[in-house]
């Protein structure tokens, strides 16, 4: 799936820095989020991706089956000292900073992660 967006993304003519780093990298995190917390690791639920890539934008959608979460509380920053040591927190950081924009809402049902990347002139 990462590689396949990745290289329609190439098509469309992105940045070498988001073809490398930032879609490769946003979209595991999603996918392993959607996995181990939004399904709870659970092998009968299913993660959906859809994703949409034109000349403008990358959007990509991931939905699971889980109960849902509160984005700006997942959105703390693991880089401050008292959550160093933590290894929770880090996926969602990650996408926000590689991506133009992180948003959570409910799906049906679950919930759906849509990571939002502009294409650069």
């Amino acid at each position: 799936m990462v590689e396949l967006v990745r290289r329609e993304c190439e098509l469309m003519h992105f940045a070498q820095r988001h073809l490398m780093l930032n879609v490769p990298v946003a979209l595991t995190e999603a996918l392993s989020n959607a996995m181990l917390r939004g399904n709870a690791e659970d092998p009968r639920k299913r993660v959906y991706v859809h994703v949409r890539v034109d000349r403008a934008a990358l959007i990509i959608e991931v939905r699971d089956e889980g109960s849902g979460f509160d984005l700006a509380e997942c959105l703390q920053d693991p880089t401050t000292p008292e959550r160093l040591q933590s290894e929770d927190g880090r996926g969602l950081f990650l996408m926000q900073q590689l991506m133009d924009s992180v948003e959570r809402f409910a799906g049906q049902p679950g919930n759906v992660v849509r990571l939002t990347l502009r294409r650069a002139s």
